[in-house]
């Protein structure tokens, strides 16, 4: 068997750049008309066609779950940066800012996410396995400048500041007076 056989097919840049902005595209049009905006509207904030569309989703819920995807993925990285341009405490702050945006921007995507399509099976893993590590790291750097107090849970604390937030969130998507307690609760005195 050659290997040519056995490798992923690389993708075209225009075709990366339409996937690209078919994502940007949904994201823009869920968090405005939901999950279940027609896919011309989709399209047309896009720039592309319908077509361009259903070839790379060929139905709503890989669509949907491919921006739930890549927005894991850009709320995870933030971690990082965060940590790297601020001190610990203050990254801490920041990622939970723009984690609560996360899940604010995701009202919508809720009952889709819970409607029992295969498409999503993966989700709640990938965001474990995601979003996890990135909370991680953000407690044990505020833990070590003493910012927050030891002994936090990272998933439980990802756990309370999602619920806080989808069940009172923030018009703009900051976080809500809860979650400022509960972040007030974690520093050190």
């Amino acid at each position: 068997m050659s290997t040519a056989a056995t490798e992923p097919r690389k993708v075209r840049a225009d075709a990366r750049q339409n996937l690209d902005a078919l994502l940007t595209a949904a994201r823009t049009v869920f968090a405005r008309s939901g999950v279940d905006a027609p896919a011309r509207e989709i399209a047309a904030e896009a720039g592309v066609g319908v077509g361009t569309l259903y070839r790379h989703f060929p139905n709503r819920a890989e669509l949907v779950a491919a921006v739930f995807t890549t927005e894991i993925d850009a709320t995870a990285s933030a971690a990082g940066e965060l940590l790297a341009e601020h001190p610990p405490g203050e990254a801490l702050d920041l990622w939970i800012t723009h984690f609560t945006r996360f899940v604010a921007t995701k009202q919508g995507l809720s009952a889709a996410l819970h409607s029992g399509d295969p498409a999503f099976d993966a989700l709640p893993a990938h965001f474990t396995a995601k979003l996890g590590p990135a909370i991680t790291s953000l407690l044990e750097a505020a833990e070590s400048a003493g910012a927050v107090r030891p002994g936090i849970d990272p998933v439980v604390l990802l756990q309370a500041v999602g619920d806080l937030s989808h069940r009172a969130p923030s018009p703009d998507g900051s976080p809500n007076p809860m979650v400022r307690l509960l972040l007030d609760g974690l520093r050190t005195r």
